[in-house]
């Protein structure tokens, strides 16, 4: 699969990309284990176990990662976006929907049926991207194609 690289006017200074190269496991594991409340505790090892097979797109200012999200896929029909975060200092300036944007973009991604996710406190960011609340659930969310 080919890695992709994202920059925007709008966005001097960021860019973000799907290379696993540029992942800064330390930084994503840290934020999983003390910052999220999805992941709480989660060992090193599980945060890399995790990732493995992913898609993972990092969310970088200048050259330092301030973000991150990563979708599994069966890349034929159904896609789950997870660990979808943007470092505290860096919040309010709309990269998470940009963060979104990309991920939704992704030209290998573009035929799927259907998207999920779950959270417990973003519900409005996932409805500007086309999500929709699964009835009977607090916190699932699904996006699916107009076909």
């Amino acid at each position: 699969m080919p890695h992709l690289q994202y920059s925007s006017p709008a966005f001097e200074g960021f860019s973000i990309s799907t290379d696993p190269s540029d992942l800064d496991l330390a930084f994503v594991h840290q934020f999983l284990s003390e910052e999220s409340y999805w992941a709480a505790g989660i060992e090193k090892t599980d945060t890399e176990a995790s990732l493995e097979g992913e898609l993972c797109y990092s969310v970088f200012y200048k050259k330092k990662q301030i973000g991150f999200a990563s979708v599994t896929s069966d890349f034929a029909s159904f896609a789950y976006i997870s660990d979808v975060f943007i470092d505290a200092q860096f919040r309010g300036k709309g990269l998470s929907l940009w963060l979104l944007e990309c991920v939704l973009s992704h030209p290998q991604l573009q035929h799927l049926e259907s998207w999920m996710l779950m959270t417990d406190d973003a519900h409005g960011l996932y409805e500007k991207m086309g999500f929709e609340r699964m009835p009977g659930s607090a916190d699932q969310m699904i996006r699916t194609s107009k076909k």
